[in-house]
């Protein structure tokens, strides 16, 4: 067990320099005479989904971007939402489009996503760049795991040769995680809530991401001494509290460095949805 406290790693701090970086490109462009549109679709009015579109929306317009949100009702129809993601692609005013997940039971999901655009997919998700990225060739990536990676590098944490874990196998977070850090020269394992002696995977890795979506799943004696943990996981509590996928307090007596949850990655996908607007634009 490591006598000395884990560097936590600030996702607050990492946002704030990605989002300063972003801006002054935007600027560039403004000044160029070029506008940059990002267009948010959120079907329904889920309390916690239109929290984060309106953060999202604020951002963007904090950064110069022309931001607007397409709400469309619970019960809209699929083809209908279809006709306005075909609107969206055809208006040369708008550079990225995001889908607001999840969406109602009665749609097709992987059908919607991949009617978008796939230069205007600036969650990453168009089967097109999810190939693109598979042969390190991506440009729009989703946005949490090129935001872990924007981490790990603010940090200066070394990847190559290392042994990394990744519990999750999401087309969201899991698996193009573990793509970019394969292309870091990790040797990556993917495993997931049906892994059998996850601890002995856990035990050999030099760095551990948790996207599994289960509440202090991993725990700290099952991790290596001096191990990297990045926890992607935001469950909430039944007493109303939120924490991740890694049990904080026992993962934090071995690792060398870790994430908080919250404060941790979250902070990094809107800064990331950002930075991916502004090279949507830019292409």
């Amino acid at each position: 067990m490591s006598e000395q406290s884990p560097l936590i790693l600030s996702g607050k701090t990492v946002a704030k320099a990605t989002l300063m970086r972003t801006r002054q490109e935007v600027q560039a462009m403004l000044a160029q005479g070029h506008e940059i549109g990002l267009c948010v679709v959120q079907i329904g009015r889920c309390a916690a989904s239109s929290i984060y579109v309106n953060r999202k929306e604020a951002r963007a317009k904090k950064l110069g971007f022309i931001s607007t949100t397409l709400r469309l009702p619970e019960d809209v129809s699929e083809e209908a939402l279809l006709e306005q993601i075909d609107a969206l692609n055809a208006n040369d005013g708008v550079h990225g489009i995001l889908i607001q997940l999840p969406l109602p039971k009665h749609m097709n999901e992987q059908r919607v996503l991949d009617r978008l655009d796939p230069k205007k997919d600036v969650d990453g998700f168009h089967p097109i760049n999810s190939g693109l990225l598979s042969q390190g060739r991506g440009t729009l990536i989703p946005c949490t795991p090129k935001g872990v990676m924007t981490m790990l590098e603010h940090y200066e944490i070394a990847l190559s040769g290392k042994h990394a874990v990744v519990v999750g196998r999401s087309n969201i977070v899991g698996r193009p995680m573990a793509q970019l850090l394969e292309k870091s020269n990790c040797t990556v394992t993917i495993c997931h809530s049906r892994t059998t002696n996850l601890e002995a995977h856990l035990a050999m890795a030099d760095i551990v991401v948790a996207a599994v979506g289960i509440p202090k799943m991993i725990q700290g004696e099952w991790l290596k001494e001096g191990a990297v943990v990045i926890d992607v996981g935001i469950n909430r509590l039944e007493d109303g509290t939120i924490c991740g996928d890694v049990d904080f307090e026992s993962a934090s007596k071995v690792a060398s460095a870790i994430t908080p949850v919250p404060g941790g990655v979250g902070p990094m996908t809107i800064a990331t949805l950002m930075e991916n607007t502004l090279r949507a634009a830019q292409a």
